[in-house]
Parts: structure tokens; C-alpha cells; sequence
């Protein structure tokens, strides 16, 4: 276990950087933060030259890799970090340099157990990408297939293990403060945290997660994912197909190149929603670097490290929210909050509708290019905290791909409303899934699974409650009451002078 030292050590070192780049401010000035948190933040950049505006992302960057990581999560908390913080922190794209070709080379044949030569006819030794995690260099099969390959940065997994141990530390000391820091669980966002880098780790979990998307994105043509090369794949090394295309970050090349941008808009859109509703597995890291447009008006994604998974209840509830926001329908959406169990039993439904109106009537009144799910989204934050809502992380990835999938629509048609491209999809989705049919065509599989569970249920009570054999059934013995007298040696006693009756009394009979 790390010592306390260990991990304030690491943490004062950490708050300095972060004091440097102004990064602390919000804390130290925040009403709600604890005394003695906020003298800890001032020591922390004390004689430090703070700039005018914080920058929270070079911060991260400048603390290593586990913090790029940990900055992506923060930057779905507006509630936790501020709203200026986690804008900025969507800023952190992985971008580090490149660790020298000899490195990446010994990790492949390590990863792979076989020299590169008898995997690869050529490789390039120049990276495509470096991130925080891994790497990744473009490279031609001996069968004469394109492909990429992405390598694990040796070191990283000790790396990422002693920052979240930390992480988890601090946490912890922060949540026992109490009040408004516990209300927004830090353990279980530090938590969550570390369980999307364990499946980042793995590299055979993010092939397994690309080719259950693609699987399940048939509906959906125009969105491709890449095909894995399962033979040249393992823990530390993923080898896949490689994909000729224009970022999508890169607006002006689309449209020399042609592209359709509101097109491309709409696919991007309709493929969210399809992953997130319908299928209720979502690729979370859908920001423009990993997102491009194919020479024939395609959407191909890569990197899928990070993915989120929704059960169908969960999904119902969302597709309800998001529809009864659209149409303007707070009450239905306020009941749901509480059958969901996301706001206590002991508020209002009612006032808790007219909080989500006060959200939702000021985008629905402006004009359509202006309306936002990110706005959205941070009216919802305002209002958590005066309805006791704690933080629900199966919907943390969520809210962060949908700001990132509007904020990249957008940037390809300055014009989409989410709302008017979402709304046809999930009308049709919940009248398909909640209209009558629906509930006959479940209810009628429910019933069907009763009847095949039936002779299982037979056959545990027949085991339970055997055939009487041979022997006389038991007479019915009465209920005695047993009072315990004391322990140690009057145990003893009692026991010895039960088993002195039972010997005379059985004599007797005898006789």
C-alpha cells in the first residue's frame, strides 16, 4: 500500500503545476470548497506567476498521461470543475510526441511474440499518432493489406497504475469533507475513471469493442468501422484495417474534396443515436480526430478505447427525457427523473417540472441554429444540486459524447439542430419499443420464457421437497423454548447433568 507521504508528495507536486497554469483558481474562489481545501490551494501557487485566464488542458498535459486521461472524464463534469473548466479541458486530444521507432519496434514483437519481419511486409517508422496511451504507425501485411497499428507505450499501465492509486487517495480525503463535495461522489468518478483505463489497457478489449460496433452498426451504411487483424492483435498491439480519408476536424478539405458536410452531419447524428438508443453500445471518444469521411461521402471511426454501454431500461428512460424535452413535455420528463430514482422520493414532481422548464423554454425560443443539447445539458447541471441529484456515472460517458457529437455536427453544418435530427429517430424508436405492439410482442416473449422456465422450477422443488422413502414420517416434536444459562464452565454443567438425566431415564424404561 502507498504511504500517505507517498501520495501528498505527488499531489503537492501535481497542485503546483496546476497552480501555475491558474488551473486551482475556481476551487480557491468557490464558496462551497472546504477552509481547509482552500488553504491548501493557495499554498500551492504561492510565488507562482498565475495567468489571467486559466489554462486547465495544458495543465494536464504538462502533468503526464494518466492526467490527459483523468482531464477527458473532468470534462464531462461542468457540476465538479466549472463550466469554463471543462470546456477548455475538451481541448486535450493526446497529442505527446512520438517515442522512437527502436522503442515501438521491440514492444511490437514483444506484444506479438514474432520479429516484425514475419508480420509485416513494411512498416513506417514515422507515427500517424501518438497519444497518451499508445501509438500508431501504418504498415502493409505479407498478405499486401493496409492496415494500422497501434502500440501500447511501454511503462504506461505503471504509469497509469501509480496516478490513479494517488487519484484514489485524494479522493477519498476529499469526499470525507462532507457537504457539497460528497454529494458529488469524487470516489465514484475517480472509480469510473479507472475502469475506462483498465479496458484503454487492453488493447484485445478495444478490438473485441470495435467489432461488436460494427456488428451492430449494419443498420447504418454510411458509418463504418475498420475490420480487425485478429491474427497480428493482442494485449499491447491492435492491428486493423487502415482507412484512407479527410478528418472531419478539417472542414475546408471536406469541401474541396467535395463532401456533403450537412450529409456528413446527419450520418454522424443518426449513428450516434442508433449506438446510444437502439443498441445501447456507443463509441465515447467521438471527437473529430477520430472521425473521418471517406472518398465515397462515408463516416469511418477509429480509436475505441473508450465505449459506452446503456441497459434498455436506462435507454427507455433516455430516449423519454430527450423527446419530452423536444416537445416541451417537462412533466413526463420530470416523472421519469423520479421513476429512474435520479431525484430523491422527498422533492416535488411538480417543481421539479418547472425547474426543467426553466431549462428548456429558453432554447426552444431560440432560433434553431442556436438551440443546443450542450446548453442543455448545462441547465441540468444548475439544477442538481437544489434537487439532491447525485451523479449517475452509467450516464457519464453519455453526456459527454453528445456535447462531443453536437459540437462536431455542428463544426460540419453550422446550421443542424440536434433536436430537429433527433427528433424523427427517437419518435420512431419509442413508438416501436413502447407503443402497443411492443408491449404485446415483450409480454408475449415474457410469458413464453415462464412456460420454458417451468420444468426447471419443477424439477428444484422436487429436489427440495423429496419423495418420502422407506421410514415412517417423524411424529411432530414440540417447540421447546431453549434459554441459555451462561457460558464457559456451565455449559459444561448442564450438558454433563442433560446427559446423566437421559442415561437414568432410559434405565428406567429398561427396567
Amino acid at each position: 500500500m502507498t504511504s500517505p507521504i507517498v501520495h501528498t508528495w505527488r499531489l503537492l507536486k501535481w497542485g503546483r503545476i496546476l497552480a501555475r497554469h491558474g488551473a486551482l483558481r475556481g476551487i480557491e474562489r468557490d464558496p462551497n470548497t472546504p477552509p481547509k481545501l482552500r488553504r491548501l490551494v493557495k499554498l500551492a501557487r504561492f510565488g507562482a506567476r498565475v495567468p489571467k485566464v486559466p489554462r486547465y488542458a495544458d495543465a494536464f498535459q504538462a502533468i503526464g498521461p494518466a492526467a490527459i486521461k483523468l482531464g477527458q472524464t473532468l470534462a464531462t463534469r461542468p457540476d465538479l470543475v466549472g463550466e469554463d473548466a471543462a470546456h477548455d479541458l475538451m481541448r486535450l486530444q493526446d497529442a505527446l510526441p512520438p517515442l522512437p521507432f527502436d522503442t515501438i519496434r521491440r514492444a511490437i514483437e514483444a506484444g506479438l511474440g514474432r520479429p516484425v519481419e514475419q508480420l509485416f511486409t513494411s512498416i513506417d517508422e514515422t507515427a500517424v499518432g501518438a497519444a497518451s496511451i499508445a501509438q500508431v504507425h501504418r504498415a502493409v501485411t505479407l498478405e499486401g493489406a493496409d492496415v494500422a497499428v497501434k502500440v501500447l507505450r511501454p511503462g504506461v499501465e505503471e504509469d497509469f497504475s501509480k496516478a490513479i492509486d494517488t487519484y484514489q487517495w485524494a479522493a477519498a480525503q476529499v469526499e470525507a469533507m462532507g457537504g457539497e463535495l460528497a454529494r458529488l461522489r469524487p470516489r465514484l468518478v475517480i472509480e469510473t475513471f479507472k475502469r475506462w483505463t483498465a479496458r484503454e489497457l487492453d488493447l484485445r478489449r478495444e478490438a473485441a469493442s470495435a467489432s461488436e460496433l460494427a456488428e451492430a452498426m449494419h443498420a447504418e451504411p454510411d458509418y463504418i468501422v475498420p475490420a480487425i487483424d485478429w491474427q497480428r492483435t493482442s494485449g499491447r498491439v491492435l492491428t486493423l484495417e487502415w482507412i484512407d480519408g479527410v478528418k472531419l476536424a478539417n472542414r475546408d478539405r471536406l469541401i474541396a474534396a467535395g463532401h456533403d458536410t450537412h450529409k456528413l452531419a446527419h450520418v454522424l447524428v443518426n449513428a450516434f443515436l442508433r449506438q446510444a438508443i437502439s443498441e445501447g453500445f456507443f463509441h465515447a471518444d467521438m471527437h473529430q480526430g477520430n472521425l473521418f469521411a471517406t472518398p465515397d461521402g462515408k463516416i469511418a471511426a477509429i480509436d475505441f478505447g473508450i465505449m459506452g454501454r446503456i441497459d434498455r431500461r436506462a435507454r427507455v428512460w433516455l430516449a423519454e427525457i430527450l423527446y419530452g424535452l423536444i416537445t416541451g413535455n417537462y412533466k413526463r420528463v420530470a416523472e421519469i427523473h423520479f421513476e429512474a430514482g435520479y431525484v430523491p422520493a422527498h422533492h416535488n414532481v411538480a417543481e421539479f417540472a418547472t425547474a426543467l422548464r426553466a431549462v428548456g423554454e429558453p432554447m426552444r425560443g431560440l432560433p434553431v441554429k442556436d438551440m443546443s443539447v450542450g446548453m442543455m445539458l448545462d441547465g441540468l447541471f444548475k439544477i442538481t444540486r437544489d434537487f439532491d441529484m447525485q451523479t449517475q456515472p452509467h450516464l457519464l460517458l453519455l453526456q459527454k459524447t453528445m456535447v462531443m457529437v453536437e459540437g462536431v455536427a455542428t463544426s460540419l453544418d453550422p446550421d443542424i439542430n440536434m433536436w430537429d435530427t433527433a427528433a424523427p429517430f427517437i419518435k420512431e424508436w419509442i413508438r416501436t419499443e413502447l407503443g402497443p405492439e411492443a408491449a404485446v410482442a415483450d409480454r408475449l416473449i415474457q410469458d413464453v420464457r415462464t412456460v420454458a422456465r417451468l420444468p426447471d422450477l419443477i424439477r428444484r422443488i422436487e429436489a427440495h421437497y423429496p419423495a418420502p422413502g422407506g421410514a415412517p414420517p417423524a411424529p411432530p416434536l414440540q417447540e421447546i423454548e431453549v434459554v441459555r444459562i451462561g457460558g464457559g464452565w456451565r455449559y459444561l454443567a448442564v450438558a454433563v447433568l442433560s446427559a446423566g438425566l437421559a442415561v437414568a431415564a432410559t434405565w428406567a424404561i429398561v427396567h
